[in-house]
């Protein structure tokens, strides 16, 4: 039996084009953050980054840790859940897509053909918020930014692909989305935007939880200050946030275990 000091997947970097490489190395990026910002669940939940130029997506391996991904460890799959390129694990082990990650990747690469990447979580922080009638308050700066999140309401398992058009309904044209008694989304047109979309609203979460376990009476911000700040986070306006804080974050994925580029 391979323990964790010889349990290696081969590279594929020879098997890919330059192009697919390099979104794999970010995505495997992506998975490792996830991990090291305390926002994994052991195998579950999902982060897909679409293949440039092609109808098809890169998507973790149901069975490994997100500490445990790397670039060569992802399997590139279609949209309609065809395996087109997966990884030679050790061993005897055939680890597959998780089918609830195929249904509500699939629907929004489908759909939303600028996105470049999709993040999908089941954090405490995430999936309390995510109970809660009042929804994700716009109480401080940062949760401002989702003024206007997007919410689907639970239906069960996402495992039925007519589950699909009711997703890709209630996301929109947004960047995020709260999964009623599940989770959080996020959606990018590039993986930076992406990631610092995720990182942002499990911030906001967490903070509206710290403030509202005091017990105290939360301060009501003005709608039209609300919309202002709102307006101020928008791509548009400013600029596409994540994009310069994303090689500072490869750094520090470096500096803790350069593995991930694998």
């Amino acid at each position: 039996m391979l323990d964790g000091t010889t349990w290696r997947v081969p590279s594929m970097r020879h098997r890919v084009s330059p192009e697919e490489w390099q979104a794999r190395v970010d995505c495997a990026a992506f998975y490792r953050l996830v991990d090291a910002y305390g926002m994994s669940d052991l195998i579950a939940n999902h982060v897909s980054v679409r293949v440039p130029g092609e109808d098809a997506f890169l998507i973790n391996a149901y069975g490994m840790l997100y500490e445990e991904i790397t670039a060569s460890s992802l399997l590139k799959i279609d949209h309609d859940g065809k395996v087109l390129l997966a990884p030679e694990f050790p061993g005897e082990v055939q680890y597959g897509v998780n089918r609830a990650g195929f249904v509500i990747h699939s629907a929004i690469h489908k759909a939303r053909h600028e996105i470049a990447c999709v993040a999908h979580t089941h954090t405490l922080a995430g999936m309390a918020v995510s109970t809660l009638e009042c929804g994700l308050l716009a109480n401080t700066q940062t949760s401002m930014r989702f003024a206007h999140i997007s919410y689907h309401d639970f239906g069960g398992v996402v495992t039925d692909l007519a589950m699909q058009e009711k997703l890709v309904q209630d996301l929109g044209d947004n960047n995020a989305m709260i999964l009623r008694n599940h989770g959080l989304l996020t959606v990018g047109n590039t993986i930076p935007e992406c990631w610092n979309a995720l990182h942002r609203l499990e911030l906001s979460c967490r903070t509206q939880l710290a403030a509202m376990a005091t017990g105290a009476k939360l301060i009501e911000v003005p709608r039209d200050v609300v919309e202002h700040t709102y307006t101020m986070y928008q791509p548009k306006t400013r600029r596409a946030f994540g994009l310069l804080a994303w090689p500072a974050l490869l750094r520090k994925l470096d500096r803790m275990d350069p593995s991930y580029r694998d």
